[in-house]
């Protein structure tokens, strides 16, 4: 019996998500990977903040 490789989902990069990334280094001064924890920390209280409300 063979196995098969799970297909591995490859992202499209579109230049919508190019300037989503942009902004978001520049909005959160990104120069390390604790910077991005951070920032998807701040990203992810508010929008549970926002569904809270």
């Amino acid at each position: 019996m063979t196995q098969r490789k799970k297909a591995i989902h490859k992202v499209v990069m579109t230049e919508g998500k190019r300037q989503i990334i942009a902004n978001l280094l520049s909005e959160y001064d990104i120069k390390s990977a604790n910077d991005i924890q951070e920032a998807l920390k701040d990203l992810l209280s508010g929008t549970i903040k926002e569904i809270m409300e």
